[in-house]
Order: structure tokens, then C-alpha cells, then sequence
């Protein structure tokens, strides 16, 4: 009895503030109303953004691009065909003059017929309420979202016209295909203005914001003309027009064409990589940048980016589907010049330049011959090439590397030699003998910061790396050990002209001098015939393309292909290769990066000086016959080559006589190395 008593009371009390809540909800929703009428009027006249978006120059101040990629262009509501506003109001609002930003009627109509099917089928939305959500809003599915278009909704209403309020809905919708406006849409789909659309144009248009890919007449037609019928009927029943004209128009032919559409920008990886620079490193928010009027100049130089373009188009033929990466950058600076980031920006985004990491091969090689010219060895140190089985780890693993081809010199073979033919046993012998820390720690100095690994194969660049990554690495070699920080921006101003970024070059010693320019040199020589040995010298093919002094290497794995190198003014790395890996051991795809770097170097060097290696203080040039190591002479013809003062050798090639006490005791350092690693060499 105790218990029912108190289950009615519950339920007495519940009725009470049931009709309580009742009775109050009309009461609570016009006090609602009346704070946000009264927000929208204290707020007063809306600040819409204007369209000025941010400007990209070039190094030498010439325009490339700008932040917003779209097609925008706007247009008076005047300079529109009647027709496009009257097909516009009826499919989307045909109540747009008699509402103030809601159309009570049309959410009514639109609950009831979603109720009916259990779906969220029908829209709602006023012109009003999407121009707010154009320019002010995201798609988040939030309440936070569905008030502040309220809000802004109430906004517009009570300080913008119905004419200014139609005219931006028209400037800023989306038509598909990049176009955003009605003035842009023309362009696109017909080649002609705002004004000059026919009414079976502009039906078609009207009905393509609904779904821009769906209702693409250039993607599917069909579906295109099915819309087209919606919004004809839809004016019919809007007193727009008479079903006669509705007919006429709708088998009116339509004209369509292509124009416009997906123009590629110039330098589209290179502009790409500034947006995000700007953003998140710069820290400039996207409204400013859609708006502020921000004018960015960049390191880019428009030639040399045209350069790299050209000769990457024409190396690779168009059947193709192989990929390829490259960076172009000053090494005094950091500044990067040029950047390539894949064949086609349209097909594929994707920046291999900067965000692909691939394994590099002997294109890593110079960082080990670097570690080893600070660790006794001289570009005159030689070792045995031939098979061999490495033991490392305390005895618990092996290693068996092969040279390219199966060729070997089964013979001692010079540092310089190596480098130029990329003999593979020779770096492993000389990774293993000054210890595979060394590797690592030059690899770091010189700017790689991808994870590595003191394992054999590191020698032969088996940890992936990005192009700009090696590009870097390279860049302190030509600069005789200073590392520089790759930049793409150097100066950011605001639309009142202040400044907000200047860019100040990072530039730090972290290698040797003397020891960077002997390798740059050792580097010339993957080029010159003089140090063909049991096979050719991997900068043969291309060659007699160069007729600049350069430094470089080449790199292969079963996947990937690399070209890069440097003079004292310019560096440039090349990948190439396929984005699934697919393998690449046979031509013309393993000729691809060498022919684009080649090419590439000389025209971007056209005009500049053949020589611009300028030896330090500390180093000295001695001729050297490439296959003994020793110096040369009227027997043994030699080559030029770098050492570090005081490391040259001193013993002639075919002198008979007893070697000297400086190369007894310089052979007998190299010997005490090698002996505790390689029993084999005696």
C-alpha cells in the first residue's frame, strides 16, 4: 500500500513538470529567438571576407601562384543571365524574397517527408543559410556548427540585401571541376560569361551544386540531363517559365566544352610544399592566407624549375608509368630552386621529392668515403675486390655483397677507382675497417636525419632516404663541410606590408674542409675514362653530355634509381622508380635518373664558369696512376687527384728503388687497420 502511494505521487509529480515544460517551450523558444535576433543586431553588419588570397612569387619577383587554388571569379549580379538566377532560386529556394533566412514552410514539408521514410532525405537550407555556411563554416555535423549557422544566417539577413545576399551565394558555390562562382562555372563548362548563358545552360548549371560530380555533364552526362529536367520542372512550377520553354530548352543543345579545367600551376609540388610551410612552420592561419592579401616570396628559380620539368618530360616517355623525383637547391643558401615531385601533379599530388623515402644505394657512398678519409684512409688506399664473406657481430652473422654484374677486379683496387666504378666489396671492407659508427655519424653531420642502422649494408645505402634529404647531405659536401637548412620561403609580407617572416639562412660547419673538397674531387672522377677498370666508370653513359666540372654519384637498388651531385653553385638529386616497387633492372628504366640529371645540370649551369671548385688551404694536387696508388710517371701516366697535405704518397709508380721511410710508414698505418679486420689481406 506504502509502495503505491508512492509510485502515484512519483508519477503525479512527473505530470506536473510535464505540463510545466510544456507550457514553458513556446515561452523558452521565443526568448531563443529574441536573444539571437538581438546577438545578430548588437553584432551588426557582417565582415565578409574579401577574396584576396595569398600571392606566391618567384626569387626574382615574379608571380607563380596563389594560396587558393580554385577557379573563383566574381561577377555583379547585373553581369548574370536572368536565367541562371531564376533557375537558381527555384531548385534551391523559390521562397528566397519572402522569408528572412528560414524557410519555416520547407522544414516543415521536409520533417514530415523524412519521418515518412525513416531518412534524412530532404535539405532544408535557405540560399541564405548556405551562403553563410560558404563563408564562414566547415561541414562539421556539430550543434556548435548548426547555431553559428543560425547566427550568421540572422546576421546577413538583417544587414545585407536580398540582391547583395543572392549575388555572393552565386560568386561562391561550387560548380565542380574547380570552379567556384557562377562567372567561373561558365567558363568552365561553355567558354563563355555569366551573362551570355542560355537558359538550357543554365538549367544545367543550377542543378550541378547538388552534387558537383554527380551532375558533371563532362563525367555523367545521363545524370547531368536528369537534373537538368528536375530544375526545368522545378521553374515550371515556380511561374518561372512555361512548359513549351522548358521543353525547348531542355533538348536545346548544350555547347559544352573543356576549357579551363585543371590548368596545371607552375611548380605545383614546389607551391604545394609552401602551403604547408606556411602553415606549419610559419604558423599563419588559413584565414589569413585565404584573405589577408599576404604576399609570400619563395627560393624558386622560374627557369631552372622549367628546366627540370622539360627534361624530366622528355626522358621519360609519355607510355611509361614509372616515377621520378628531383630537388634542385643553392648550397650557399639552403634556398631549393627547383622541385619536381612526380611525372604528372594532376594524376598524382604526392610529392616524392620530399615525402617518398627510398632506399639510395651507392648514391650513399660518399658519406662512407668521407668517414674514411678522417679515419687514414686517402683516395690512394687500395683493396682487394673480389667475392668475399663478411663475418660481423662477434662471429654470429654474415654478409655477402655482390658488385654490379658479378664483375670484380680480383685485384687491389685504389679509393678513387672504387668510388668512380662503385666497386661494393671495397666499401664494405673500408665500412667494416674504420668501424660502422663512423658511416652513421658522418651521414648525420651532413644533414640525414631518417633512421640508420651500423649494419654492413649501410655501406651500400640500404636505409631509405628522401630526395631532399641526400640533396641536403650533398650540399655540405659542396660546401666544403658546411650543412645548410633546405628553405622555400624567404620573406612573408601582410597586405599592410609588414613583415612577418624574413628568412635568414642556417648555415653550420660539421665536416671537415680540407676532407670535403678531396672527396668532391674523388666524386668528379665516376666521369673520367682514366679510371676504367674491369668495368666502365658509372658517369661514362653521360659523360659527353657534361661540359661543367662536376661532382656526383649513382645509385641503384632492384627498385630504385639515383643520379645526384654538386658544384659550389648548384646541387641536384634524382629519383626514379615506381611507386609500388616494382623492380628496375634492366633499360631504358635503369637509364632514366642519369639522363634527367645530366641533362638537367648542364643547361641549368649554361652560362656559368666550367670550373668552380676552388681548392682550400690544406690540400694539394698530385698526379696518381689510377691502378697502382702511387705517383705517377713516365711508365705509369696518371690522373690529377686531392689529398689532405701531408697524406699524398711520395713513392713513384715502377720505381724500383726502396721505398721511403714516409710510405714504409704510411703503409704500415693502413696495414695495422685493415689487419684486424680482414685476415685475408696481407
Amino acid at each position: 500500500m506504502f509502495s503505491d502511494m508512492r509510485i502515484r505521487k512519483r508519477k503525479n509529480s512527473f505530470m506536473r513538470w510535464s505540463v510545466w515544460f510544456i507550457a514553458l517551450l513556446p515561452a523558452m523558444l521565443l526568448l531563443g529567438i529574441f536573444v539571437l535576433l538581438l546577438s545578430a543586431k548588437i553584432a551588426g553588419p557582417m565582415n565578409i571576407p574579401a577574396s584576396r588570397p595569398a600571392i606566391f612569387y618567384d626569387s626574382r619577383g615574379q608571380f607563380i601562384g596563389k594560396w587558393d587554388t580554385t577557379n573563383r571569379r566574381w561577377t555583379d549580379i547585373e553581369k548574370m543571365a536572368p536565367s541562371i538566377k531564376l533557375a537558381t532560386l527555384a531548385v534551391e529556394d523559390r521562397r528566397f524574397f519572402q522569408h528572412h533566412g528560414f524557410d519555416f514552410r520547407r522544414i516543415a514539408q521536409s520533417a514530415l517527408i523524412d519521418m515518412r521514410s525513416f531518412t534524412k532525405a530532404q535539405g532544408a537550407s535557405t540560399i541564405t543559410m548556405q551562403y553563410a555556411k560558404n563563408l564562414f563554416l566547415t561541414n562539421d555535423k556539430t550543434w556548435l556548427r548548426k547555431f553559428s549557422e543560425m547566427f550568421y544566417t540572422v546576421r546577413l539577413e538583417m544587414n545585407e540585401s536580398k540582391k547583395d545576399i543572392l549575388e555572393g551565394y552565386l560568386n561562391t558555390i561550387y560548380y565542380g571541376h574547380g570552379a567556384y562562382g557562377i562567372e567561373s562555372a561558365a567558363k568552365v563548362y561553355f567558354n563563355k560569361k555569366a551573362e551570355d548563358l542560355s537558359l538550357a545552360q543554365s538549367s544545367m548549371l543550377a542543378g550541378i551544386p547538388n552534387g558537383p560530380s554527380l551532375y558533371s555533364p563532362f563525367l555523367h552526362y545521363d545524370q547531368a540531363k536528369k537534373r537538368q529536367k528536375v530544375v526545368l520542372d522545378t521553374m515550371v512550377k515556380s511561374g518561372f517559365l512555361t512548359k513549351k520553354r522548358a521543353e525547348i530548352a531542355y533538348h536545346a543543345p548544350l555547347q559544352l566544352t573543356h576549357s579551363d579545367i585543371q590548368k596545371t600551376e607552375e611548380a605545383p609540388y614546389f607551391q604545394d610544399a609552401v602551403r604547408q610551410e606556411l602553415t606549419d612552420d610559419l604558423h599563419i592561419s588559413r584565414k589569413e592566407l585565404a584573405s589577408g592579401g599576404i604576399k609570400v616570396y619563395t627560393t624558386l628559380d622560374s627557369e631552372t624549375q622549367k628546366t627540370a620539368e622539360y627534361w624530366v618530360k622528355y626522358a621519360i616517355p609519355d607510355t611509361s608509368s614509372i616515377q621520378t623525383a628531383l630537388i634542385a637547391l643553392d648550397p650557399k643558401t639552403g634556398g631549393i630552386v627547383a622541385m619536381v615531385g612526380g611525372r604528372d601533379y594532376q594524376s598524382s599530388p604526392y610529392n616524392r621529392a620530399m615525402n617518398a623515402k627510398r632506399s639510395p644505394g651507392s648514391a650513399f657512398k660518399p658519406f662512407l668515403y668521407y668517414a674514411a678519409l678522417r679515419n687514414g684512409f686517402t683516395p690512394a688506399t687500395r683493396l682487394k675486390s673480389a667475392p668475399t664473406e663478411f663475418t660481423f657481430d662477434h662471429g654470429h652473422s654474415d654478409y655477402a655483397p655482390n658488385n654490379f654484374g658479378g664483375y670484380y677486379a680480383n685485384k687491389p683496387i685504389t679509393m678513387e677507382q672504387a668510388l668512380a666504378l662503385s666497386d661494393n666489396i671495397f666499401a664494405v671492407k673500408t665500412h667494416l675497417a674504420i668501424g660502422m659508427e663512423k658511416l652513421v655519424n658522418a651521414a648525420r653531420k651532413a644533414g640525414i636525419t631518417s633512421p640508420l642502422a651500423p649494419i654492413p649494408s649501410l655501406a651500400l645505402g640500404s636505409k631509405p632516404v628522401s630526395v631532399l634529404e641526400l640533396a641536403r647531405g650533398y650540399a655540405t659536401l659542396a660546401n666544403e663541410g658546411a650543412r645548410i637548412k633546405p628553405a622555400l620561403i624567404t620573406r612573408v609580407v601582410d597586405g599592410k606590408g609588414h613583415i612577418l617572416y624574413e628568412w635568414q639562412p642556417d648555415r653550420k660547419q660539421v665536416l671537415n674542409r680540407q676532407t670535403s673538397f678531396v672527396l668532391s674531387q674523388m666524386m668528379t672522377g665516376i666521369f673520367d675514362t682514366k679510371l676504367n677498370g674491369y668495368t666502365k666508370v658509372t658517369g661514362g653513359p653521360v659523360a659527353g653530355l657534361l661540359t661543367h666540372k662536376v661532382a656526383a654519384k649513382t645509385g641503384s637498388t632492384s627498385t630504385d634509381s639515383w643520379m645526384a651531385g654538386f658544384t659550389p653553385d648548384l646541387v641536384a638529386a634524382v629519383w626514379v622508380g615506381y611507386d609500388k616497387g616494382e623492380t628496375i633492372t634492366t633499360s631504358p628504366d635503369t637509364g632514366y635518373a642519369k639522363t634527367i640529371w645530366s641533362h638537367f645540370i648542364e643547361s641549368a649551369l649554361e652560362g656559368t664558369p666550367k670550373n668552380r671548385f676552388k681548392p682550400p688551404k690544406g690540400v694539394v694536387s698530385v698526379s696518381i696512376d689510377p691502378k697502382s696508388g702511387l705517383r705517377a710517371s713516365k711508365a705509369c701516366p696518371g690522373r690529377s687527384t686531392y689529398f689532405v697535405k701531408g697524406t699524398e704518397p711520395t713513392t713513384y709508380c715502377g720505381d724500383s728503388k726502396k721505398k721511403t721511410a714516409d710510405q714504409r710508414k704510411e703503409n704500415k698505418a693502413h696495414r695495422s687497420i685493415l689487419d684486424r679486420l680482414f685476415h685475408w689481406w696481407k
